[in-house]
């Protein structure tokens, strides 16, 4: 058993890396877990978004359509956060990744969705101001 644990850890390291390196991040970091990028990560898939969420802590993720007025909003405050925070900021178009929107039971735009450890921990609907979206960060620690 400690054989496979140590395989599947392994693969996890690779991803993370891979990752990493998608982001234009530097890749000579140790303990990828609690490093977040300093700007969005705009989800591509639904695997995609599978990988951001094992391989970061706190994740903040921003559902949202490019013709959506609230929507343009918060797009400079989740850029903000992404550069002051622990936390990883991912950006999802609901237009593109509609599975993705329809898994999350996201129903309006803008949807914030704040995973902890791969879990829901908060659910945000509609324009939010930058220091209530800070204080649920702070929260989860990543503030």
């Amino acid at each position: 058993m400690s054989e496979s644990s140590d395989k599947l850890e392994s693969i996890r390291e690779q991803k993370r890396a891979e990752i990493k390196s998608e982001m234009g991040e530097n890749t000579d970091h140790t303990g990828a877990t609690g490093d977040s990028p300093d700007e969005p990560i705009h989800i591509r898939s639904p695997d995609h978004f599978s990988e951001v969420l094992e391989s970061h802590d706190v994740v903040l993720t921003d559902f949202h359509a490019e013709w959506c007025g609230p929507c343009k909003m918060l797009a400079p405050i989740v850029e903000e956060l992404a550069a002051e925070t622990d936390a990883t900021m991912a950006k999802v178009d609901v237009d593109e990744l509609q599975s993705l929107a329809q898994q999350h039971r996201v129903q309006g735009v803008p949807t914030m969705i704040l995973f902890a450890d791969g879990e829901v921990a908060e659910r945000i609907v509609g324009v939010r101001e930058k220091s209530d979206i800070r204080r649920l960060l702070e929260r989860e620690g990543a503030a």
